[in-house]
């Protein structure tokens, strides 16, 4: 099935609508290797967007380039976070605007205890939230908060990145494969986790090979492809269409 036809249509819909995050062909490398390709998409405020993709799609390689982080390294195309152009930015500028990563290995800080580690990251401003609003959300972060971070399970270190992520001043979240070795019960919580934080009005784009938790989770996908957008539209209606789903997905 050839799905590009329906992938221009729609993209040019969002192209036109008013957007919170706005990715405008980016062009980004590693070294010589040409990997994020021309890739556009829009995120509305509040939304959940699901990045998805095979592996080697390039999902990891664009949300480090949209973090600002240096590699890839951006060539070309702009990025803007609430009217502010992230592409002019280096990593640590685009936090101080509101961009928030949780990375794939979490990075939680080898001999630092929970709260240490929730306190460094309110280090600097701008401030998001109290340690105390963090632990009620995540209470078993409260039972925790002087067990050294590296010693907590999979599920307790990913709920402690998010909320490091949350102790700043976030306007958007994105999260590199939040599922990633957690059962499916601890992929519950952080699910829930995320639906609380979409109340709140953080918009948040999640890249995860587990794509149709993610589908169920988010209001719109966009799909990648050897390092280009080839769907854009509604996760509904990817959840809805085998043939996209066993093409670009292999789901």
């Amino acid at each position: 099935m050839n799905v590009k036809p329906d992938f221009t249509r729609e993209a040019n819909q969002a192209a036109t609508a008013p957007a919170f995050f706005s990715v405008h062909d980016i062009h980004a490398y590693y070294g010589e290797s040409y990997i994020v390709q021309g890739v556009s998409f829009n995120v509305h405020e509040g939304e959940i967007l699901a990045l998805l993709g095979r592996n080697g799609a390039g999902k990891t390689s664009t949300l480090r380039t949209c973090a600002r982080l240096d590699n890839p390294e951006l060539k070309k195309g702009e990025i803007w976070l609430d009217h502010k152009p992230l592409h002019l930015m280096k990593a640590f500028e685009a936090s101080q605007a509101g961009l928030g990563l949780v990375p794939e290995d979490r990075r939680i800080i080898p001999g630092l205890t929970v709260e240490e580690n929730l306190k460094l990251a309110q280090i600097a401003p701008p401030i998001g939230w109290s340690i105390e609003r963090v632990y009620e959300l995540f209470p078993r972060l409260g039972e925790r908060r002087t067990q050294e971070g590296t010693t907590l399970s999979g599920g307790e270190q990913q709920m402690l990145s998010i909320a490091r992520a949350l102790c700043r001043d976030l306007k958007l979240l994105l999260l590199d494969e939040p599922y990633e070795g957690l059962a499916p019960v601890i992929v519950d919580e952080i699910e829930k986790t995320l639906i609380e934080i979409k109340k709140l009005g953080i918009t948040t784009i999640l890249v995860e090979q587990n794509a149709v938790r993610a589908l169920e989770l988010a209001d719109r996908a966009v799909i990648l492809d050897t390092g280009g957008v080839v769907f854009d539209g509604s996760a509904a209606e990817v959840l809805g269409d085998e043939a996209l789903r066993a093409e670009y997905l292999a789901i």
